[in-house]
This record gives structure tokens, C-alpha cells and sequence, in this order.
């Protein structure tokens, strides 16, 4: 019986860390846990969630997992979901359970290229969006796409969310001052808006606001601190580039 409720909280620890790690917020990875733990009848539990971390016990047990922040994978916080309903009504026992989990998983994500159409048409809408003319669209999708590309090729060669953002921006800086160079009708502002909102940690902030609704104030000053610096990364690499490009003879 024991071993029974160890296996039960394992897999229901396990479930909430694919949870986090995909993007969910901590609110509904701490209610998900307890409605499973609630379903396969284990009772007496503490579960305490934060942003990279749940630890969970028993009288007998404690279980403690370090969650790191992974891309955003919303498709999967969804099927987890429908997996602690089906739990929680009963429909499948443990053993169905782990194997829809194991299904769950290995969930692929998008394309390669359905990611990098996805940046150009955003890229290319903000910049119309927020006051550009169509060539400033259509350059604001080259960037995107352009983006997306770079993004894919350095994402092997380094982990850090950080660097990358801050050359992701310089890059798109670096392009549309070229831009502007060739066709002197553009406007540079709009297309570099328009270009870096791919990299605007706008899930990281909204998961801020809704942790600190609802009370987990640790978990949501960290979402807001990695939203805060990713913003300040773009700030970096779009600054720098303009500051050396004046600099090098007042080439803007």
C-alpha cells in the first residue's frame, strides 16, 4: 500500500514538472497535482509549487524536483490537463495514466518553418500595426524570418536565453540599418519595433501578473525578474548597435 502511494506521488510530481517546464502557471501545476493526488486517493499531502521547483510529502514521504524555465509548449499544459480530468473522473487508473504521460511527452513541437513563417508574418504585422507603411511590413517580415533562422541555427551552440536576445536583437538592427541605407523611404523605428517582438517576454509577464493574483508572490517576482531581463537584453543589443553605428561617423 505504501509503495502504492510513493508510486502515486512520484507520478503525480513528475506530471507537474512537465508542467512548469512547458510554461504553465504555478497556480494550475499546484492544482493539477493535488486533484491527481485527490484521484488516486493518496491524502495527508503538502505540495508546495514555485516557478522552478515542487517539493511535495506524505507522513512518510517527500519528493522534491528542480524544474528548470524550458520553452513554451502550451499544447502539452492542455493535454496534461484533459489527462488529470480523465484521472480525477475516474475514467483511467495509474497505469493508463502513465502510459497517456509517456504519449504526452514526446508531443512534438512546430516545424522548423512553421516557426520562422510565424516570426516573419509577426514581425511584419507589428511593424504595419504600429504605424509603419507596407515596405516597413514587408522588411519587418524579412527580419522575422530572418530572426527565427538565426535563432534555430544558435540555439545548439548556446543555452542561454539571455545572449541570445541580446544578439537576436542586433541582429535585426544590424539589417534594418542597411535597410534604411539602400531605401531612404523606410522607417527604421517601426521595422525594429516590429522585428524584436518575437523576443517581448509577453508569457513570462502575463505568468507574473497571474502568479501574483493569486498569491504566489515568489514564483511571480521570479517570472517578472526573467521578464524584466529579457527586456533589458533587447534593450542592450538594439542600443549598442545604434550607439556603435553613431559612433562610426554618425552613419544614422
Amino acid at each position: 500500500m505504501e509503495e502504492s502511494k510513493k508510486e502515486g506521488l512520484v507520478f503525480a510530481v513528475d506530471v507537474g514538472a512537465l508542467m512548469l517546464y512547458a510554461g504553465a502557471e504555478v497556480y494550475r501545476v499546484n492544482d493539477t497535482i493535488i486533484h491527481m493526488l485527490k484521484a488516486l486517493e493518496i491524502e495527508d499531502v503538502e505540495v508546495y509549487v514555485l516557478s522552478n521547483g515542487i517539493f511535495a510529502s506524505t507522513n512518510e514521504q517527500s519528493i522534491v524536483r528542480n524544474v528548470t524555465l524550458g520553452p513554451i509548449h502550451l499544447g502539452k499544459v492542455s493535454a496534461i490537463n484533459q489527462l488529470s480530468r480523465d484521472l480525477s473522473a475516474h475514467k483511467i487508473n495509474l497505469e493508463e495514466a502513465k502510459q497517456r504521460f509517456e504519449e504526452i511527452k514526446h508531443i512534438p513541437t512546430a516545424k522548423d518553418y512553421v516557426l520562422i513563417l510565424a516570426s516573419g508574418v509577426g514581425s511584419g504585422a507589428f511593424a504595419y500595426i504600429f504605424g509603419g507603411n507596407a515596405f516597413d511590413g514587408l522588411f519587418g517580415f524579412i527580419n522575422g524570418v530572418l530572426l527565427e533562422a538565426f535563432f534555430l541555427a544558435s540555439v545548439m551552440r548556446t543555452r542561454s536565453r539571455f545572449i541570445r536576445n541580446i544578439f537576436g536583437a542586433a541582429f535585426v538592427t544590424i539589417l534594418t540599418i542597411i535597410y534604411i541605407k539602400v531605401f531612404t523611404n523606410l522607417h527604421m523605428g517601426k521595422i525594429i519595433i516590429g522585428s524584436i517582438m518575437p523576443l517581448v517576454p509577453g508569457i513570462a509577464l502575463t505568468t507574473s501578473i497571474r502568479d501574483l493574483f493569486y498569491g504566489d508572490y515568489l514564483s511571480g517576482a521570479i517570472h517578472l525578474l526573467d521578464a524584466l531581463l529579457t527586456a533589458i537584453c533587447i534593450a542592450v543589443g538594439v542600443g549598442t548597435v545604434m550607439s556603435l553605428f553613431r559612433m562610426l561617423g554618425g552613419l544614422l
